[in-house]
């Protein structure tokens, strides 16, 4: 079975990584402005290379892939973790409000400190980097009034947890709304598509200043995926095996929310993606966290490269917003589980 489980492992990884590629040729070589193969390698290699090449490839969609890579790592790492925590298919950043208490956080940063998202360049370097900070702070706040309000009787109430949720990441959302609305026009414009979940401006800062935190948040989730196999079972039976609970849910819950809020500070509100990439790899890899976890990762990487490129080319010259895109696909398929559990 061990081996099954390993051979089904390895599997998914090497074709989502093959369908990762190809998604990435795509993206990288359609738009507003196509590119062969042959222009592509020898603008990258600086082959007699073309000044308009390079300055798509290298300021516009290269940083736009990586960055949608990198939060698509982080979205998949970080559902897996706040699912295998409440032992609830149905969790994700966005459904229990963590993504809205980090953009609300950082639409503060914005409003106070005069910074706006049409400023975000490669010069602004301590803002980006503050940016991931403010988020964490928001989304440890939104974390924690949910399940202050979802525990009954020192038991973590599943369907409380839920509309608790819901309902906080409304509040969260309104204060982002009404703070926008206290920006000038144009600020206000780039705002709201930032909230709405869009990448299109990423530029080489904003992947070192999120690169960080999903590499060492991630790695430590990793290193203990194993302890949520543990987590399925009833709490009595965790404890008899000498785990620490408490401090071991909190420390994988506060790395998901720090990956979470790095993620938000550079991409918006992209929702679903914690949701259906874990979803799409328990099918794929069976129960065991210790795959679920790097194989989530892999999925939501694929899964929001293909979505920024729908989102890019569907309705050219406009763009839509990548978060729009995911919705599209993730509402329903939320229904479908939702009702699927229901049954």
């Amino acid at each position: 079975m061990g081996k099954q489980a390993l051979g089904r492992f390895i599997i998914t990884m090497l074709v989502f990584l093959g369908l990762t590629f190809i998604a990435f040729y795509f993206h990288l070589t359609n738009g507003a402005f196509d590119m062969s193969v042959a222009d592509v390698i020898k603008t990258i290699l600086h082959i007699d290379a073309n000044e308009h090449h390079q300055l798509v490839i290298f300021e516009f969609r290269l940083p736009r892939i990586i960055i949608a890579a990198i939060v698509g790592i982080g979205l998949g790492i970080a559902g897996t973790v706040i699912q295998g925590i409440t032992r609830n298919g149905l969790a994700d950043p966005g459904i229990l409000g963590i993504n809205a208490g980090a953009s609300a956080s950082i639409v503060l940063f914005m409003f106070f400190f005069q910074f706006a998202y049409t400023n975000m360049s490669e010069n602004n370097w301590t803002s980006i980097l503050m940016m991931p900070l403010f988020g964490f702070v928001g989304g440890c706040l939104a974390a924690l009034i949910i399940f202050l309000f979802a525990m009954r009787r020192g038991v973590l109430d599943m369907q409380r947890l839920i509309l608790t949720g819901i309902a906080i990441s409304s509040g969260f959302s309104a204060v982002t709304l009404y703070l926008s609305l206290k920006m000038n026009e144009k600020d206000y414009e780039m705002a709201a598509v930032w909230i709405s979940g869009s990448i299109y401006q990423a530029n080489w800062t904003f992947i070192i200043a999120i690169l960080p935190w999903i590499i060492l948040l991630g790695s430590i989730i990793i290193r203990k995926s194993y302890l949520l196999n543990y987590f399925q079972l009833e709490e009595t039976s965790v404890r008899s095996l000498g785990i620490s609970v408490n401090k071991e849910r909190a420390i994988l819950l506060l790395c998901s929310i720090g990956i979470v809020s790095a993620c938000v500070s550079v991409s918006g509100g992209i929702g679903f993606i914690g949701l259906i990439a874990p979803h799409i790899a328990r099918r794929l890899v069976g129960i065991d966290h210790r795959f679920i976890v790097p194989a989530s990762a892999i999925i939501g990487m694929f899964l929001l490269i293909v979505s920024d490129f729908f989102a890019k080319t569907l309705f050219e010259p406009s763009e839509l917003p990548v978060g729009i895109v995911i919705s599209i696909v993730g509402i329903p398929y939320f229904l479908y589980l939702l009702a699927k559990a229901k049954a």
